[in-house]
């Protein structure tokens, strides 16, 4: 029987390349045991609320997400067994209908703005990773982001970067970095960074192999 999986959790404020990372260590891989677990897949569901109450969601507090069942996923990963993934649909601010069959890997990459925030997740994590840009960098990235692929308006964006995402990530996202052991600087651009963690990732599956 192989060892229990690894999670590699890899965290950072919004528009940081915490994404752009998870990928691309997951595309060093190609047909390898290694997945990849979006925090943003567990928004809390909200079919109860009418819309005008969904679009006042602060989806950067704590609160918004459904850790508990993630938590609960993951474990289930954990003992080797599948799981279903929700899809969050941002259209209509609540889960969707839709769920992604997750087999079990030897490798869980577990990334999202607050994964490191909630000391469950961090006792479960093998790896914490922090990825540290530049909050100019970061709004430029979320600006983009959210108009081109969520179809918001430039003023709806930065309205809700200024009074909901700036003092979330304050509060509760930067606070997080001190937890983590590996701190990447600029995200994706950090090809060294993203080496070593392919580097050790790579010697993790090599060891699972042979177990």
């Amino acid at each position: 029987m192989n060892k229990k999986p690894i999670i590699i959790g890899v965290a950072g404020g919004t528009g940081s390349g915490k994404t752009t990372v998870a990928k691309e260590v997951y595309r060093s891989f190609p047909n390898q045991s290694i997945t990849i677990i979006e925090q943003d897949a567990y928004y809390k569901a909200q079919d109860h609320k009418t819309m005008e109450e969904r679009l006042l969601t602060n989806y950067d507090h704590p609160l918004a997400f459904d850790h508990d069942l993630l938590i609960a996923h993951l474990q289930r990963l954990l003992d080797f067994e599948p799981i279903e993934k929700p899809v969050y649909d941002y259209t209509v601010h609540t889960r969707s209908d839709k769920i992604i069959p997750v087999r079990p890997k030897d490798v869980i990459i577990l990334e999202g703005i607050l994964i490191l925030e909630d000391k469950r997740l961090r006792d479960l994590m093998d790896i914490k990773v922090f990825v540290d840009t530049d909050s100019d960098l970061r709004i430029i990235r979320r600006l983009l982001r959210d108009t081109e692929e969520r179809g918001r308006s430039v003023e709806s964006v930065i309205n809700q970067y200024i009074t909901v995402v700036r003092p979330m990530h304050l509060q509760f996202v930067e606070p997080t970095k001190r937890y983590a052991d590996i701190i990447i600087p600029e995200g994706g651009q950090n090809v060294v960074a993203i080496d070593l963690m392919v580097t050790k990732i790579r010697s993790v599956l090599d060891a699972a192999a042979l177990a």
